[in-house]
């Protein structure tokens, strides 16, 4: 029978090995040299026969490691496949959690992050891009119809006059930049991030409770 471990204790362990196996090969030797006439090695000072005994425990004692290491990474892949885990939009793997939770959290660049990154930033970006020059496009036509006025009015009977003639104002009404939104896109984008910060909230929670609850079996 194999021991146990939570697969918080695994992950733990399994963190903890990367720094242990990594630690020794830095600081482990597996060659020296030395003269012929000489007993003890160049590089550490040691006497053939301890220095050789060295090499030996350290190397034996790194691949102990890494196979401790493979045995508990397996383990929790293994487990990790197996278990399933309930959020509000469903049911999931661990492993399809911890890769959904990554890409939700994933940083910016399109080549890097998620899709629903991308797809949020594509949307934030033409809508603002949009809506900069609807503003530009209009600010325009307001000085455009404004000279129209004075054109045709004149300044001075302008001053006098209260109502904006008709020309200009079907000419300011039929070239009027709006935006065309099909999708409502701000609330499309308000529901997607809601949907992306709940998510994220809820895979945290539930992962974190089955490596606390799940137990792994290492042969």
């Amino acid at each position: 029978m194999g021991s146990q471990l939570l697969v918080a204790e695994a992950l733990d362990e399994r963190e903890l090995l990367v720094h242990r196996i990594m630690d020794n090969i830095k600081g482990s030797s597996f060659v020296d040299m030395a003269k012929r006439n000489e007993e003890k090695t160049a590089e550490k000072r040691l006497p053939r026969s301890e220095y050789a005994e060295q090499a030996k425990s350290a190397f034996q004692q790194i691949i102990d490691l890494i196979e401790r290491y493979q045995k508990i990474d397996a383990a929790i892949v293994a487990s990790n496949a197996n278990t399933k885990i309930q959020t509000s939009y469903g049911e999931y793997t661990v492993a399809g959690a911890i890769s959904l939770r990554n890409r939700l959290k994933a940083a910016k660049g399109y080549e890097n992050k998620g899709f629903e990154n991308s797809l949020y930033d594509k949307m934030q970006e033409e809508y603002e891009r949009c809506i900069q020059s609807i503003h530009a496009k209009n600010r325009h036509l307001d000085e455009t119809a404004e000279c129209m006025r004075l054109s045709i009015l004149g300044k001075e009977t302008r001053m006098k006059e209260t109502k904006p003639l008709e020309v200009v104002e079907v000419y300011v009404k039929e070239n009027k930049a709006e935006l065309i939104d099909p999708l409502d896109i701000v609330s499309q984008m308000q529901q997607l991030k809601e949907r992306k910060d709940k998510l994220i909230s809820e895979l945290d929670t539930q992962i974190k409770v089955s490596n606390a609850t799940t137990f792994v079996v290492l042969d």
